[in-house]
């Protein structure tokens, strides 16, 4: 496993707060002259969207990389309210052998989440059927030709009685994957107001309550393992902590 810099670079656009209180600061976890992969804040956009002058993790870098006259291609995305690892490549030819890493699922996704209930089994595997309607990702079935297959296995790491600390860990790659496979099973995540739209009373949490913790790849040129870890957030902490999840020490 990689060791990452005892002091990250922070970069960031106008150093300023949004008016819903998200960060845009980009800290970084890892960088060398292939990759480089950042602590993405909730809130803030993986990509820009077509239409939007709205700041993204993605354009944040090209700004800032343009000044060392170094490119920055996007490689994988995590969901705007999500936060945690992205990874992103500096040339074209690393950034075709990552996607076909992620093609190819082999890159460990660790997530953190605190989702609804007292989710059991413990341990698991889920596999459901999506098919994109909109923005939005509908349950469909096997038989659906139009309907991509979605995988993940997930442990429960603490409970109470009013939700679950869960790791999950993506087979595949969906937009809103963990999102929708959660809820389908009767256990949203807290803060998730587009997939379970009680969550809108939330108030402990401003964003849905799942974070990337840890991105596993091989590095496109050296072909060694490069693992990046990313602590929990404070507002996510906060949550875990108001909810009593915290797993207890042992003697």
């Amino acid at each position: 496993m990689t060791k990452l810099p005892r002091k990250p670079n922070v970069y960031n656009r106008n150093n300023r707060r949004r008016r819903s209180g998200f960060s845009r600061e980009l800290a970084v976890l890892y960088e060398d002259d292939a990759v480089v992969a950042v602590n993405k804040p909730p809130g803030l956009l993986a990509v820009p969207v077509e239409g939007s002058d709205a700041p993204s993790a993605l354009s944040i870098l090209i700004d800032e990389f343009k000044k060392k006259r170094e490119r920055v291609l996007v490689v994988h995305r995590i969901d705007r309210f999500a936060s945690g690892v992205l990874l992103f490549a500096k040339t074209q030819t690393d950034r075709e052998a990552l996607i076909r890493e992620f093609l190819q699922h082999t890159p460990l996704r660790e997530y953190v989440t605190v989702v609804r209930g007292q989710l059991t089994p413990k341990e698991a595997t889920l596999v459901h059927y999506f098919r994109r309607e909109g923005m939005f990702q509908k349950l469909s079935s096997e038989r659906d030709s139009k309907a991509a297959r979605a995988e993940l296995r997930y442990s429960v790491t603490s409970t109470c009685r009013e939700a679950s600390l869960v790791k999950v860990t993506l087979e595949t790659g969906l937009q809103n994957q963990i999102r929708v496979q959660l809820a389908a099973v009767g256990h949203p995540i807290v803060g998730d107001r587009k997939y379970a739209p009680a969550e809108a009373s939330e108030k402990r949490i401003a964003r849905v309550a799942l974070h990337a913790v840890r991105l596993q790849f091989v590095h496109p040129r050296t072909g060694d393992e490069i693992a990046v870890d990313c602590k929990l957030p404070p507002d996510l902490q906060s949550l875990i902590q108001s909810l009593r999840l915290a797993p207890r020490k042992r003697r």
